[in-house]
């Protein structure tokens, strides 16, 4: 890897450890209804949103309430976008005349944005209107990350009160979330996106001539949007030649903010943060990857804070950075290798057996190896889904990084507050699992951890492999699955298994070689989506409840620490072996079988 590739990688990770500090000290001043300069908590505009809602905010509730209310406002966001799609043809801020989606297509994506998924099975520039991304897909971009936010916080008081019968008021912690974080750093963002040229207006789309004709082949798609193939089963190519180019216009710099502070990850355009228009410079790179692990890594000192002990937070956040760093130099080594059928071919002039350059298929070239195959990790480690680089594309275990992470749970930092609340869940679960080793009741920042907790943690962490794996397999078993992948054998297997994956844990990236957009995958990976991301919800709010109501288990010589190496180490076995072993028969049908296929006849 170049000097500048590992300058990137060192520099990345000393900010994100210098921005923890402040940004979770400042999150958690916002929950606790501290003073936070320069906003005013309590403020007019927060006042009157309570008043057009008829809020109470002195009202708290328990746990039931609270769930019910989170899932009720998320229905009614999914109701709300699906409208929107439906009826945008005949809708203002429409230049393009885009027409109405499909009914399966603009279910896929109501359910896909309200669950801070994202996934997209259609190309933004050519399918959605202005009004349907600001008011449809933007706005459920801070409403589904305030969602993941206030479910982590909701958790944190369970472990920090005792005795008590409420988790907070979840109208209260939404409007917080939305007006104090996401709001303010989205509007810095933006700013900071446009003077690196992302683009920001309402104009039409601008049609341009090229300098020299473009001819071109491409995958031939029937009327139901599937890859045509002929008797072989392999892709009909068509040429297609073009003297223009149409550029897309918009409002992108305000959505790619918010799209990466929110661990959202849709793109405005299809092309996603590979698009000079949505990520132009070195310098926004950094800044969308910075903004993308943030928040999540932020509430891991905003936990530690609010529950008085902010080694805790300390603790989980090593964790994740060990996690992170060690995943990240197995993609960027493989990557860095290269195809070694391309080697073996002469082209190359290194006399080894894996490419000089490295493998730069699928790699912007103004980012290279190192910059791509780090915002892959970024975006896979939490649940964005964003991407400047296409990872299918990747070696199979440079592509295995991606695919694992987000089978991880995402809690590799993870998604703005999924992240911080998985962790919890699995750090629950590990003391659980030493209790048992040392024949000891099993604590946790001194609350007993029993029955109810440990079933509604297996619940949490269960969910997501039984969704993934039954979804995969059906789509392997119906010709509805199968015929819309292009790549035969296990690499196509490993694209099935990503969708599923990606769908589950509600990170919305894609092996993109699948042509998702046909109504079995719409239906089938929005069901995915919806109880990937709130089945597990329900679970954790549960336990934030039950802990709340504990009383409160002094220090004694036989407590185990949470906060110390030893702790940490455990943390990271119980993710490894709790939440990755699952998955591991399904990878070495995939990733795994294809790196020892491409070696074996290297």
């Amino acid at each position: 890897m170049s000097a500048s590739g590992v300058a990137l990688i060192v520099g990345f990770l000393v900010l994100l450890l210098l921005l923890v500090k402040p940004a979770g000290l400042y999150m958690a001043n916002v929950f606790d209804g501290r003073p936070v300069w320069p906003l005013r908590l309590g403020g007019p505009l927060e006042r009157w949103i309570y008043r057009l809602c008829g809020v109470d905010p002195a009202l708290e509730t328990g746990w039931k309430p609270y769930t019910v209310s989170l899932l009720l406002f998320n229905g009614l966001g999914t109701l709300a976008v699906y409208a929107l799609q439906r009826l945008q043809a005949w809708l203002p801020l429409n230049p393009q005349k885009f027409a109405a989606l499909s009914p399966d297509s603009a279910f896929n994506t109501a359910v896909s944005f309200v669950t801070n998924t994202n996934w997209q099975g259609y190309s933004g520039e050519s399918a959605m209107s202005y009004l349907t991304q600001m008011s449809g897909l933007a706005v459920q971009n801070f409403l589904s990350a305030a969602s993941g936010i206030v479910v982590a916080i909701a958790l944190v008081r369970g472990l920090a009160r005792h005795s008590a019968r409420t988790i907070g008021n979840v109208w209260v912690d939404l409007t917080r979330a939305t007006l104090y974080v996401l709001l303010p750093l989205a509007l810095l963002l933006a700013l900071a996106l446009v003077s690196q040229g992302v683009i920001q207006n309402f104009s039409a789309y601008k049609d341009v001539s090229t300098v020299e004709a473009l001819t071109y082949q491409q995958p031939k798609i029937d009327a139901a949007g599937n890859p045509v193939k002929d008797a072989a089963g392999k892709p009909v190519q068509e040429t297609v030649t073009t003297r223009t180019q149409t550029l897309p216009m918009g409002p992108i710099a305000s959505q790619e903010s918010i799209k990466e502070l929110g661990t959202n990850g849709g793109g405005f355009l299809n092309a996603n943060s590979a698009h000079p228009y949505e990520n132009p410079t070195a310098l926004s790179n950094l800044l969308e990857m910075l903004a993308i692990v943030l928040i999540p890594a932020g509430l891991t000192y905003t936990f530690g804070r609010l529950v008085g002990d902010t080694r805790q937070g300390w603790a989980v956040l090593a964790a994740m950075v060990i996690l992170f760093v060690a995943l990240l130099q197995l993609s960027l080594y493989n990557e860095s290798r290269g195809n070694p059928l391309i080697a073996r071919l002469g082209v190359d002039q290194a006399a080894s057996a894996t490419q000089s350059g490295g493998n730069m298929e699928g790699k912007e070239t103004r980012f290279g190896i190192a910059a791509s195959v780090l915002f892959a990790s970024v975006t896979t480690a939490t649940s964005c889904g964003a991407t400047n680089s296409m990872h299918d594309s990747f070696t199979p275990l440079g592509g295995f990084v991606p695919l694992f992470q987000i089978q991880l749970g995402e809690v590799v930092f993870g998604g703005v507050g999924t992240g911080l609340y998985s962790m919890l869940i699995f750090a629950i679960v590990g003391v659980f699992i030493a209790g048992l080793m040392i024949g000891r009741t099993p604590e946790y920042l001194g609350k007993k951890i029993e029955a109810f907790e440990m079933k509604m943690s297996s619940i949490a962490i269960l969910v997501m492999p039984f969704i993934v794996l039954t979804g995969t397999a059906v789509a392997v078993s119906l010709d509805a699955g199968r015929s819309a992948v292009g790549n035969p054998g296990a690499h196509g297997f490993s694209e099935i298994l990503y969708a599923f994956s990606s769908a589950g844990n509600n990170n919305g990236s894609a092996f993109a070689g699948i042509s998702a957009n046909t109504p079995f995958y719409n239906v089938a990976l929005a069901l995915v989506m919806w109880l990937g991301r709130f089945w597990p919800i329900v679970a954790v709010l549960a336990v934030a409840g039950s802990l709340a109501a504990k009383k409160r288990i002094p220090v004694s010589e036989g407590t185990m620490p949470t906060h110390g190496p030893t702790f940490v180490v455990l943390l990271i076995g119980t993710v490894l072996l709790v939440g990755a072993l699952t998955f591991v028969p399904a990878l070495a049908l995939g990733p795994i079988v294809e790196h020892v296929m491409l070696w074996v006849h290297a």
